[in-house]
């Protein structure tokens, strides 16, 4: 890994993709309403056969709207752990800290570009969309599993990133155009990051060793089931907004089915895409093969 990624050489790639807000978002660059935002294996709305075509649409414009929240919230999340170990010590790469600035900028960047996104979306929508929180409160919880715990939290997250537009997006001309080019220009950057994250969690886990490696791979999968009860909490939520978009209420039946599809629906996106990485399986057996085998044991649930 160290060999094949260099903070230089990453910091010369972040700097050659850098973009500016003003360049994505803003005057006359609006969100398509007419369009889906999601791609279908995230958003999974053609099988409920209990919505129509319009209704299905704003389910899926709903979604991505938390999916916009749901990643405010962890890049909020990444931003203090980023900052907290962009110093480096005098026996470390040059290199490393003006790359783990870029990285920490970005990360302050997308935070922004998810809110103002989002508030682009709360006008244009029909109804107000709920979201968990507060999100201080789930911030602190995922922090509380400790440091190593929340770097391979924060590694998942970003290769989770990778599969969401190069296998999802990209090749989708179906999805608002917009949208698309929200996911694209975080793609973009998040492609260093996730490089610069293994990098950073390879030093963090050399310096524990094997106990504590295996003690944070715990550690991190208590997040994963944390981050699973928000995701239960999110399709409640998600169900409520699409019945006030809507007009009506969903009969009991349906309403089951609504929360079993979404739910796994989520999972997928938030958590199974990262589990089932190559990337990340990639990062994590280098230092614990054991570990890679416990993640790849977890991970069919959440696919």
């Amino acid at each position: 890994m160290t060999q094949m990624h260099s903070y230089e050489r990453l910091l010369a790639t972040s700097r050659r993709v850098n973009w500016r807000l003003e360049d994505i978002i803003g005057g006359d660059k609006k969100m398509d309403f007419s369009r889906p935002f999601l791609p279908e294996s995230f958003a999974r709305v053609d099988g409920m056969d209990f919505l129509d075509d319009g209704e299905k649409r704003l389910l899926n414009q709903i979604r991505g709207h938390g999916y916009l929240a749901m990643f405010e919230l962890v890049e909020r999340c990444i931003l203090p752990f980023i900052d907290a170990h962009t110093p480096s010590r005098p026996d470390q790469d040059e290199w490393r800290t003006p790359a783990m600035s870029q990285f920490a900028a970005e990360e302050a960047k997308h935070i922004e570009l998810f809110t103002r996104f989002r508030r682009d979306f709360t006008e244009s929508f029909e109804v107000e969309c709920g979201f968990v929180g507060p999100a201080e409160a789930i911030g602190a919880e995922i922090r509380s599993h400790g440091e190593l715990a929340l770097a391979i939290f924060v590694l998942a997250i970003e290769w989770a990133t990778q599969v969401h537009y190069a296998e999802s997006v990209r090749g989708d001309p179906s999805l608002d155009p917009q949208f698309k080019s929200l996911l694209r220009h975080h793609w973009l950057e998040e492609s260093q990051h996730a490089k610069l994250d293994a990098l950073v969690f390879r030093e963090l886990a050399t310096r524990a060793g094997p106990e504590q490696v295996d003690a944070a791979l715990q550690g991190f999968l208590a997040i994963g089931g944390y981050v699973d009860t928000l995701l239960k909490q999110q399709t409640a939520l998600d169900l409520a907004s699409l019945e006030k978009a809507i007009g009506r209420t969903l009969p009991g039946g349906e309403r089951d089915a609504f929360s079993q599809i979404q739910h796994q629906a989520m999972r997928w996106t938030f958590l199974g895409s990262a589990l089932c990485n190559p990337g990340f399986l990639e990062a994590i057996g280098a230092v614990s093969p054991d570990g890679r085998a416990l993640i790849e044991q977890v991970a069919p649930a959440f696919c």
